[in-house]
């Protein structure tokens, strides 16, 4: 079974693809990372989010082993991997990986914001998980507000809709819904109901007969 997550950032997909991947034992990658690492990359080594060539030598031996999570969490890198999110280079670079990935024997899970169109549109689950733009910023907010006290929760909801206008507007696999996904809108939800809103959805498929 391949399970495809996508949505907004501070939805709350990322925390439903951990929950749904221990409950199905399933491998889950977390695709959002494969850009922040290579934005965080070529920032430590000088290299301009706008330089394709370069951006997409850092993707293609890119070693996500090499980089703490705290470094990938911060709102620089956030806001560099939806920069260089939009350059198809550095896609097509991580795309092979992320197919492979999702087409192993025995299945996986994937969030991102392409995996239900792109990546895996063959996904057997499509989820779209989202909320109000206000809410995302607050969760956003307390995430960050740790690694950088001066953080405001204005600006934290300005980067947020700045991201999501790259993210949908980008000319190579524009985050997008897919006509078949479950919806999850987690603006008034608790993570608890949220991935039982999830858990539904992946089990009505399961009762048609497909296997994990």
């Amino acid at each position: 079974m391949i399970i495809a997550i996508d949505g907004t950032t501070a939805s709350g997909k990322g925390t439903i693809a951990k929950r749904l991947a221990a409950k199905y034992a399933l491998p889950h990658m977390d695709t959002g990372c494969l850009y922040r690492a290579t934005a965080v990359a070529a920032l430590k080594q000088g290299v301009a989010l706008d330089d394709a060539e370069a951006l997409q030598q850092i993707a293609i031996n890119l070693d996500l082993s090499k980089f703490r999570d705290s470094d990938l969490r911060t709102g620089e890198a956030g806001k560099a991997a939806s920069q260089v999110a939009v350059i198809p280079e550095v896609r097509q670079a991580l795309f092979e990986l992320q197919r492979s990935f999702a087409t192993q024997a025995g299945g996986a899970l994937l969030d991102g914001r392409d995996i239900g169109t792109v990546i895996a549109p063959d996904a057997d689950v499509k989820l779209w998980v989202d909320a109000n733009v206000e809410q995302r910023g607050y969760r956003r907010w307390k995430e960050l507000v740790g690694f950088e006290p001066d953080l405001t929760l204005e600006e934290v909801i300005k980067q947020l809709r700045n991201r999501d206008e790259r993210d949908q507007s980008r000319k190579d696999a524009p985050a997008a819904i897919a006509s078949n996904a479950v919806l999850i809108d987690t603006t008034d939800l608790t993570i608890d109901a949220a991935v039982e809103k999830a858990i539904v959805a992946v089990e009505a498929v399961l009762a048609r007969g497909k296997t994990v």
